[in-house]
């Protein structure tokens, strides 16, 4: 028995396959995950939604090496002594857009609003923040000399008037005069805190929010060298010769500067009826249970863990607004062979190269 399949060998001299977990130093899969190769396929075909399709990947490559990059964060917090003081062009968008203020020239000891050792970029917002912060400094020694006093003041008369009310009887002329006070106390101590803060957002809270502390580190990128790739695409006749169609619009794989050089895209047809044991010269993902059961045999040298387990998007759903990926259980093998085709293990047999094949 015989399936079509789409063959796709493929050389890139560098790339990182970069796993989602991995912050500071972002690592890399050994072999490009299946969410990555579905979007090079979907972007060269131009698909705007998803076409169902099933992926096998094989591969092997020559190196890693740790590539550096200079990593930008923006701090929850502003920092007045460190970093680059930027002023956010909207704040209420997530946005990279900003103009920068002054960058400070150490590591610690420098301050933006006094002027010690920064370099300036532009002084009129510069101005702009160190007013600010003059004005929330205004904004406290009111608080604590004229506000709070009178807040406490107007704590204390309702405390007053509530031990007034336990004496009186409920609904007499005496009790409802005491009420009404108390009322207009509280509504007063409402409005006097409505106003306090409306005038600090608008005035202080906002503004500020626009200025943010910009940090910049070294980290790494895991990256492969000398890759070898091949994939195998299993969908319907429109889709892959849509895919041959457009092969050479495949541009990357894993990052944007991660290029490919298309070295083979060809139908072919996948072999299943087989009992020969055949040995497999690339590493690749393989459904583990094909191990448990058997078919899939690994070299001695995996020892007993058996390959690496990974976890791997596939394909999505948007839900609320947000993608939710469908993860495959894929095991990362190398030095396997594979006997007992069927099931969903396949053999392309080119000349004398033999792909073992098996789809997620």
């Amino acid at each position: 028995m015989q399936m079509k399949a789409l063959r796709l060998v493929i050389h890139q001299s560098s790339a990182n396959y970069k796993r989602e977990e991995t912050v500071d130093n972002k690592m890399t899969y050994p072999l490009p995950p299946f969410s990555t190769v579905i979007g090079a396929l979907h972007n060269a075909c131009g698909y705007r939604e998803y076409k169902e399709m099933d992926i096998s990947i094989q591969g092997r490559y020559g190196s890693m090496h740790r590539e550096p990059y200079t990593d930008y964060c923006f701090l929850n917090s502003t920092q007045d002594d460190r970093g680059i003081l930027v002023k956010m062009r909207n704040a209420d968008m997530l946005s990279n857009a900003y103009d920068r203020v002054a960058s400070a020239k150490k590591p610690q000891g420098n301050s933006f609003r006094n002027g010690i050792t920064i370099q300036v970029h532009d002084q009129k917002l510069l101005d702009e923040y160190r007013a600010l912060k003059d004005l929330n400094d205004e904004i406290s020694e009111f608080k604590k000399n004229r506000f709070n006093p009178v807040m406490t003041l107007l704590k204390r008369r309702k405390k007053v008037l509530s031990e007034k009310k336990k004496v009186l009887e409920k609904g007499s002329e005496q009790f409802c005069k005491v009420e009404r006070r108390e009322k207009e106390i509280k509504a007063a101590e409402k409005l006097m805190k409505e106003r306090m803060e409306q005038f600090q957002n608008e005035r202080y809270t906002i503004p500020i929010s626009k200025f943010r502390t910009l940090t910049k580190s070294m980290k790494f990128y895991e990256v492969l060298d000398d890759i070898e790739l091949i994939i195998h695409v299993r969908a319907s006749d429109e889709i892959l010769n849509d895919i041959l169609e457009h092969r050479f619009d495949i541009t990357s794989i894993g990052r944007s500067e991660d290029f490919i050089s298309l070295e083979e895209a060809k139908i072919v047809e996948l072999q299943e009826d087989l009992d020969e044991e055949i040995e497999s010269d690339y590493s690749a993902y393989v459904d583990r249970k094909l191990v448990v059961d058997e078919k899939i045999f690994l070299d001695q040298k995996q020892g007993e863990s058996g390959g690496t387990l990974y976890f791997l998007n596939k394909n999505y759903k948007v839900t609320d607004g947000k993608r939710i990926f469908e993860k495959k259980r894929a095991l990362y093998v190398s030095g396997y062979s594979a006997e007992g085709f069927g099931d969903g293990l396949y053999l392309d047999t080119d000349g004398d190269k033999n792909y073992i094949v098996n789809f997620f």
